[in-house]
């Protein structure tokens, strides 16, 4: 007996195609639901550690600024102190300094020349005087520049030709000169010695500091 099948299998059958067909979408679907889902935790968890590192960075840089500032602040303490530690050194050295200029001028002044005025600013050391001639001047710069001790780098500022008259009412042709000298300091010649410490007295040159600054023409 033959059986004929008069159902429309063909109907059915791309039914179940259908119907599979959007099963497995629904199933790709899900399995990328569950994939993004889970990579989005992921990242969250991995976002949520480098906040965590961010504010615990944020945190120390926050602490080392504050040690900096401290820091600083207590470079700078120390910079002052040693500042007035350098400036009671110095005039503890620079103490017999004048006594020292006073002897040198007197020293190293020729026959001829008297000052009128010394004015020290610093290491800077200006004199001015009159002298019988010129040659007195320049005699007074060698002597500075090659034979002194403490003062140094002697430079003729002006010279020029003046008149004076004696008590007599004689008149005499002189020259009125403006120098300006460089004084070692004891510390600078402690330096170039390398032997004395800078807090040591220096030793005064022969001749008494009460003599006077200058010599009478």
């Amino acid at each position: 007996m033959i059986l004929i099948n008069l159902l429309p299998h063909r109907e059915e059958k791309r039914k179940r195609k259908k119907i599979a067909f959007f099963a497995g979408l629904g199933v790709a679907a899900a399995a990328g639901l569950a994939i993004v889902g889970g990579w989005y935790v992921v990242v969250e968890q991995l976002k949520a550690a480098q906040q965590d590192r961010n504010q615990f960075l944020k945190t120390e840089i926050a602490k080392l600024e504050v040690e900096i500032k401290d820091i600083a602040t207590l470079k700078a303490e120390i910079a002052s102190l040693v500042a007035r530690q350098r400036a009671v050194e110095d005039l503890q050295t620079d103490r017999n300094l004048p006594v020292h200029i006073l002897n040198e001028l007197v020293r190293q002044t020729p026959e001829g020349i008297y000052f009128t005025a010394v004015k020290q600013d610093g290491q800077l050391l200006g004199v001015t005087g009159i002298a019988q001639t010129q040659e007195r001047i320049s005699e007074l710069l060698r002597n500075t520049a090659y034979n002194s001790e403490w003062l140094v780098k002697p430079e003729l500022i002006e010279s020029k030709a003046t008149t004076v008259t004696t008590a007599n009412r004689e008149q005499k042709r002189l020259f009125d000169f403006s120098v300006r000298l460089t004084v070692k300091r004891p510390q600078d010649k402690a330096a170039a010695a390398g032997a004395v410490p800078p807090g040591a007295p220096a030793s005064a040159p022969a001749g008494g500091a009460a003599a006077a600054a200058a010599k009478k023409v």
